[in-house]
């Protein structure tokens, strides 16, 4: 019971953990904003430190897991910049970059959550079985055991289970959850038929084409999954683009450390921490989702 209420608990901090570090971190900034400009320095520093402190162990987390997996993101430079920030007392900027850590992640996890809710809604509304005729009457069956040449009623209201050619002589169908198109369309006897969309008038006869495995709502739902799991392809290159930018600016810091004294290498570091490209990726992703539920097809 322990081990079950420890394996939920950190899936709910893992959950939550970004938005809670941008509401810590925003809120932070901000109040150390409004602090400095009532002449409290003081207190300014103290919270933009505690700011930088939060971002800094996220951003240590977020690193060691990219490392884990194998792979370099840009959230070592902004790890890097936070800790030298810290270091040279460089706090306004090191909160600064917390607060854009935490938007991307954010982000990410809003995005990530839309693609697990439509997920849910997609097999959700996957039929589970199919009216067969079989010697003369209607029986219901696990869609698994429909195959290919069935005979299969379709009622009223219910979801098309296999690709099929229409065997009635017409049919009207809700095609909207593969289409995106709000008026119903009417087909004619001999029309391909793909499952997913809905009966919305009366009942017609389908002639069976696929199997559930091969048909086209299968197939969304699968392509669905799969999307969920794998990383976006803007995605991949700004991890890419980290692999050879992480060295370079290494490099460049190095260079102004020597020349200047650990605060230039610092501002280097912060220059360098590709702010931009950490929020650019979910931004687009988001976006991308945002755009995808509006038109309303996949």
């Amino acid at each position: 019971m322990n081990k079950a209420v420890a394996r939920g608990a950190r899936a709910w901090l893992a959950r939550r953990a970004a938005p809670l570090l941008l509401v810590v971190t925003a809120a932070g900034t901000a109040a150390g904003g409004v602090a400095w400009l009532a002449g409290a320095g003081r207190a300014a520093d103290v919270m933009w430190l505690g700011v930088a402190i939060c971002g800094l162990a996220y951003a240590l987390w977020a690193a060691v897991a990219s490392i884990v997996h194998g792979r370099l993101s840009v959230d070592v430079i902004a790890l890097l910049a936070l800790a030298g920030a810290i270091a040279v007392d460089e706090l306004l900027a090191a909160a600064v970059i917390s607060v854009m850590l935490a938007s991307g992640r954010a982000l990410e996890d809003w995005a990530a959550y839309r693609a697990r809710h439509d997920l849910s809604a997609l097999l959700a509304r996957a039929p589970r079985t199919a009216r067969r005729y079989r010697d003369g009457s209607v029986e219901t069956v696990p869609l698994d055991q429909v195959v290919a040449g069935d005979l299969l009623l379709v009622a009223a209201g219910d979801v098309v289970p296999v690709d099929g050619t229409l065997a009635a002589a017409a049919a009207v169908l809700d095609e909207s959850a593969l289409t995106g198109e709000a008026l119903p369309v009417q087909h004619g006897r001999g029309d391909a038929l793909r499952s997913g969309t809905v009966n919305a008038a009366g009942p017609f006869d389908l002639r069976a084409t696929t199997n559930a495995a091969d048909s086209t709502y299968a197939g969304i739902v699968r392509l669905v999954s799969e999307a969920e799991n794998a990383q976006a392809p803007f995605v991949r290159l700004a991890d890419r683009y980290a692999m050879w930018f992480l060295p370079l600016s290494l490099a460049v810091a190095g260079v102004a450390w020597a020349l200047g004294g650990a605060a230039r290498a610092v501002a280097v570091l912060v220059v360098a921490t590709p702010c931009p490209l950490i929020l650019a990726a979910p931004v687009a992703l988001v976006s991308g989702c945002r755009r995808r539920r509006a038109a309303g097809s996949w």
